[in-house]
């Protein structure tokens, strides 16, 4: 049989058809059309461009819509996405469309794209079974143009040096951009043009931070790293100091008056934001009347104020090892709206009608007066529950008891108890760590929490109830996802190396068998590995319009209304709230949405600056500890390498595979193990290993061990 001869132009006319039908806005075409189109009258041109359009129609790039007519399958040669830098300088591009692969681009393609950019690429590779290329053809939004790192002046030049380890590019700083920075500070960098050709760009210096390895230094490097501001607009402090602290008559008024009612709170020792207290009192007909009164920060931060476009840009109050950067301004966040004992407070309440079994009878939400009788520490409270004597000694250890069965409840329904160890450093008078400890979670912490939760949820509830479909109102939910079950599998198969069986038939099931399995596992070796393991398998938890369940704590509706001092999500939450209990009518979902969506980034970017902050504690804890021999567990596997965290203090670095020298060891990613290739000996995620501090570098807050054979 003779074999068609390939036609050499076939190429080049393919690309020259997927342009026309590109250009037709995919139009419906048939092999004439195309062949007029493309100006090509002969005949051996058009039954070319008819073999093609057969031919690729079988692998995939046309489809036949109707005889003899085709179109383009996929018109998408341009994809939007993001920016995920590698460290030998190319990238891959995230698409927002999920259900596309990733596009790779190689380095010179990526045209002054940075990591998490989003961009508009063109896709060029699109042959079976090959990876997708492309080239980077706009930079739709820059994730961040302002950096933290370090200034270097050689030969009247200033370079800039970043600190993120995903910036693959220094800074050019004409001299007169300094701002007074020297050689070796420490400084925030703004990127002001990037010209065309030049292979670095140009900034300014926005902020000099200090000496490398100061404390101050380091934790404001990484808020600066972040985006979160150093400090307050002026005109923001201005706008919090002019607010009168005095509260009216004509206020009080328009209030349901708590100020006759045991109140009192219960915070850390060092906290010096409240904004929850609880209020209680025995009804006459034997039931309980439990008040959660939250800080009125709606009442003092009107929307379109400085105040508020600052808060809501800040979306969160960020927690470092050493330090809290608020939301809002002192004035509001340790003054006027922390419910200090003895005045009075201006508060939004939900307040509840409970029996003897915490059955919520009765629920009252609105806006109050209170006057906290006393402010209780965690420690304090635990006390007078474990001994059962101390001042409110009846009301605390009642209100213990309805917890209790609240959370009871909770769990019953299928809610999940993850409780973690939670790593805390002992700081001398400059910041440095003298000592690690881990805080433990105690009934005093979980009564709060089990109150706060019946607010959130009973709020959620309140309005997420009303209205169906079309005229469901328009509110802000905590929304939490089924996991996804691969990663669930994943991570039952792990926990069975451990001799732990999950059943991951339902949600329900799941719930259930992760609750049996952390309550086994309290107190264990591996306790902090299995846990975080089982959270990273889980959704994250997200504000949202559009989604109200919350599967890890098994409520349908669930939002967040208890801290409006330290997250914004919870200040609109006490607006919308206001504004229905007004009869006000569905607001633009669209609108708070975007709004909800910010709060989560900006939640995002919290948790990792404290984990940057974390990070760099332990790294200047060990670094007085080099040397040093400890147990550890192996929490990471990576081709380069294997995490190890101490047991004693919860540090975690690294034992590079290089530094393994009794064989050659290689990543068994499907196993969470590396393995040596000659002798096949085996380090295993959640193995017990002995290791020696060898190496720390504070400023990339790394830290690396060597193992003890």
């Amino acid at each position: 049989m003779k074999q068609k001869k390939e036609n050499p132009y076939k190429e080049v006319l393919t690309q020259l058809i997927v342009d026309i039908f590109e250009k037709s806005k995919n139009t419906p075409l048939n092999y004439k059309q195309i062949a007029a189109k493309l100006n090509l009258g002969d005949p051996d041109s058009k039954i070319t461009i008819a073999d093609i359009l057969s031919d690729e129609s079988k692998s995939g790039k046309f489809r036949q819509i109707e005889r003899g007519k085709f179109k383009l399958r996929q018109l998408n040669m341009y994809v939007r996405g993001k920016v995920d830098m590698t460290a030998d300088g190319s990238a891959y591009i995230v698409p927002e469309d999920e259900f596309e692969n990733d596009i790779y681009i190689a380095p010179r393609k990526l045209r002054q794209a940075l990591h998490n950019d989003i961009v508009k690429v063109h896709v060029y590779e699109r042959g079976k079974g090959r990876k997708k290329e492309g080239e980077v053809v706009e930079i739709i939004q820059r994730a961040k143009t302002d950096f933290t790192g370090t200034i270097d002046i050689t030969n009247g030049y200033a370079f800039f040096l970043p600190d993120d380890r995903k910036m693959l590019h220094d800074i050019f700083i004409p001299l007169d951009n300094l701002n007074g920075a020297k050689k070796g500070e420490k400084v925030l960098v703004s990127i002001i043009e990037w010209p065309t050709n030049a292979k670095n760009p140009i900034g300014k210096v926005k902020n000099i931070l200090g000496k490398k390895g100061e404390n101050n230094t380091e934790m404001n490097a990484i808020l600066a790293d972040f985006g979160f501001p150093l400090s307050f607009p002026k005109e923001v402090e201005h706008e919090a100091e002019s607010i009168s602290d005095k509260i009216s008559s004509d206020e009080i008024s328009k209030r349901r008056d708590f100020r006759e009612i045991l109140t009192f709170t219960i915070d850390p020792f060092d906290a010096k934001d409240f904004d929850d207290a609880i209020s209680f009192q025995k009804l006459e007909n034997g039931n309980f009347e439990i008040g959660v009164h939250i800080a009125d920060v709606s009442h003092y931060v009107i929307p379109e104020t400085a105040l508020d476009k600052e808060a809501y840009e800040r979306a969160t109050s960020v927690y470092l090892v050493d330090r809290v950067i608020p939301m809002l301004p002192e004035r509001l966040s340790n003054g006027l709206c922390s419910l200090r004992p003895n005045e009075d407070k201006l508060c939004f309440s939900a307040v509840f009608e409970m029996d003897e079994n915490a059955t919520v009878l009765d629920q009252w939400f609105g806006r109050t007066i209170i006057n906290s009788n006393r402010r209780f520490t965690y420690e304090e409270a635990q006390e007078i529950i474990e001994n059962k004597e101390g001042e409110f000694a009846e009301e605390i250890l009642k209100l213990n008891e309805l917890a209790y069965v609240l959370r009871e409840r909770k769990f019953k329904n299928g809610a999940i108890s993850f409780e973690s160890e939670e790593v805390k450093f002992n700081l001398d008078d400059k910041g440095k760590p003298i000592g690690v400890y881990t805080k433990v979670r105690k009934d005093a912490h979980k009564l709060i929490e089990d109150f706060m939760l019946l607010a959130n949820r009973k709020v959620a509830e309140f309005i997420g109830k009303q209205g169906r479909g079309k005229n469901k109102l328009t509110f802000v939910y905590r929304f939490h996802d089924t996991p996804n079950p691969e990663t669930l599998t994943t991570f039952s198969q792990f926990a069975s190396r451990f001799g732990h069986k999950l059943s991951i038939k339902s949600d329900k099931e799941t719930a259930k068998s992760l609750n049996a399995l952390m309550s086994k596992i309290e107190g264990s070796k591996e306790q902090n590995l299995l846990t975080s393991l089982a959270v990273r398998s889980m959704a994250k938890a997200i504000y949202t319009t559009k989604s109200s369940s919350h599967y890890g704590l098994a409520f349908d509706y669930y939002t967040h209304f208890t801290s409006p001092i330290r997250r914004y999500p919870d200040v609109m939450v006490h607006r919308l709230l206001q504004f229905y209990l007004d009869g006000g009518q569905k607001v633009n979902a669209e609108h708070y949405e975007k709004m909800s969506e910010h709060s989560s980034q900006m939640e995002k970017k919290a948790a990792e600056a404290e984990r940057a902050s974390i990070k760099y504690k332990q790294a200047e804890f060990l670094q007085e500890q080099i040397g040093a021999e400890y147990t550890g567990i192996v929490s990471g596997v990576t081709e380069w390498g294997m995490y190890v965290e101490i047991e004693e203090n919860k540090c975690e670095g690294m034992v590079r595979l290089r530094d393994i020298t009794d064989d050659f060891y290689t990543l068994d990613e499907k196993n969470y193990a590396i393995i040596g290739q000659r002798k096949k000996k085996k380090y295993q995620l959640g193995d017990e290993v002995q290791i020696k501090v060898k190496k720390v570098d504070l400023e990339k807050r790394q830290i690396d061990f060597t193992l003890l054979s």
